[in-house]
């Protein structure tokens, strides 16, 4: 099984530069094909003679050097040509349905680079004693274009792969790749499907939890257990935001394009990546828990859709002409606790950890969960007299909101299990996550 892997990288200020330089010109060809692909779809658009002329999709970067972009010359020509080939994997996913056509990228998007094996080796370290190999050094550069030994601070052992993706995030490098990992055990999904199956009412009952993901708690499982993060990492985080707000004041009152102005914005960068840092924790190690319940075969989530829930309200306006109040105040402050509470992350990681461990994730319908009795089933939205309480209206079952739709969500994925079949999903190359 393919297994991903993401490591510190500490390059020293002339590495930097030679990989940021190899960095811009990958996206320059990437960007040059984009043209390119748009200029020849104007023409067939606006030319009947060229009606049903397929438009050229190929990896040819040659034409794309030339005295006004002599700047090629100073890169080895297989990142020239790894920048064709992101283009021609992009219009791959298009063309599988899996994305939009290739767009450009600027400065502001992620800032990678992918090396394929003619650029970098790993050599490998033995112990003194033992002689077994503890660690790998990384290389990377040709002959021509040498960058030297990159310190690269692996904290577990690897397996070689073909390719890596080395990248800049808020001024800290990073080095990613995935290879084949042997260690990992591989379970169908539809094996999984077949065992819960087979299994009683009261047996699915045992092995099932349920969780329900909201704002105030991130998730609260049908067992009493609440995740969420700890108290000094939310007050550090309302300290980062300030702190970048601040940050960005300062950026703009400097000059345009100035030194200090891009240090300003790193450290805007840097302290906005604190936060995302620190839900990518809380979702790796949320994930981790649930999938580590010795008992749990199945884990049901609500089926929500984060894309329309955190979409910018539209605007409004009255027969007159004049614009209304749209909310778009109080919207955006449940916009940013929607995705600070990384719902999709939890139900990302957890799902392909699940199918790791050998158990299940499924997602069901998530209408009315917070306002249906655990116990007798009855739905009422008076159910809810605050946002922390339920108390059914007909049978008097008292509980935690959360803890209630918790329940009523893993009722319901057992009895979504006994009809439930995988679907075929596609699935994106993972060599070129770029």
């Amino acid at each position: 099984m393919l297994n991903g892997y993401q490591f510190r990288l500490n390059p020293t200020k002339e590495q930097a530069q030679t990989l940021l330089r190899w960095i811009g010109c990958q996206r320059g060809i990437y960007n040059a094909k984009v043209s390119e692909d748009r200029y020849f779809r104007t023409f067939r658009n606006r030319a009947l003679a060229l009606t049903g002329v397929p438009i050229p999709t190929d990896q040819a970067y040659s034409h794309y050097i030339t005295d006004q972009t002599a700047y090629f010359r100073e890169v080895p020509s297989v990142i020239l040509r790894n920048g064709a080939a992101l283009f021609g994997q992009a219009y791959q996913r298009y063309f599988k349905g899996l994305g939009g056509r290739p767009a450009k990228k600027n400065h502001r998007s992620r800032q990678s680079v992918w090396l394929t094996s003619e650029l970098f080796r790993f050599e490998p370290v033995a112990h003194r004693e033992t002689g077994e190999i503890v660690e790998y050094k990384l290389f990377a550069g040709t002959k021509k274009f040498p960058v030297g030994e990159l310190a690269c601070k692996a904290h577990r052992l690897f397996n070689l792969p073909a390719s890596i993706h080395i990248s800049i995030r808020a001024g800290k490098w990073h080095v990613a790749f995935s290879a084949e990992d042997s260690t990992v055990p591989v379970f169908k999904e539809e094996t999984i499907i077949t065992e819960l199956q087979r299994m009683n009412d009261d047996e699915l009952h045992v092995v099932t939890i349920g969780a329900d993901r909201g704002v105030a708690k991130p998730l609260m499982t049908s067992n009493g257990q609440a995740y969420d993060l700890s108290d000094i990492q939310k007050e550090r985080i309302q300290q980062k935001r300030k702190r970048k707000v601040r940050w960005q004041r300062r950026a703009a009152k400097r000059q345009k394009g100035s030194k200090n102005q891009r240090k300003a914005y790193r450290k805007t960068a840097r302290y906005q990546q604190y936060e995302a840092n620190v839900r990518n924790d809380f979702a790796h190690q949320t994930s981790h828990q649930l999938v580590a319940h010795t008992d749990a075969k199945l884990i049901v989530l609500e089926d929500l859709k984060i894309k329309n829930m955190t979409k910018r309200p539209k605007p409004k306006q009255d027969a007159n002409g004049t614009w209304l109040r749209n909310g778009v105040a109080a919207k955006a402050g449940l916009t940013r606790a929607i995705l600070g509470s990384a719902w999709g992350q939890v139900a990302d990681y957890t799902q392909y950890k699940a199918l790791r461990a050998g158990k299940l994730l499924i997602k069901v319908a998530p209408q009315y969960s917070s306002q249906t009795c655990a116990k007798c089933g009855h739905v009422d939205a008076g159910n809810r007299p605050s946002q922390a309480e339920f108390l059914c209206l007909r049978c008097g079952h008292e509980d935690n909101a959360d803890h209630n739709a918790a329940r009523v969500i893993k009722q319901r994925g057992i009895i979504k299990i006994r009809e439930y079949a995988p679907k075929g999903k596609k699935r994106q190359n993972c060599t070129s996550p770029n």
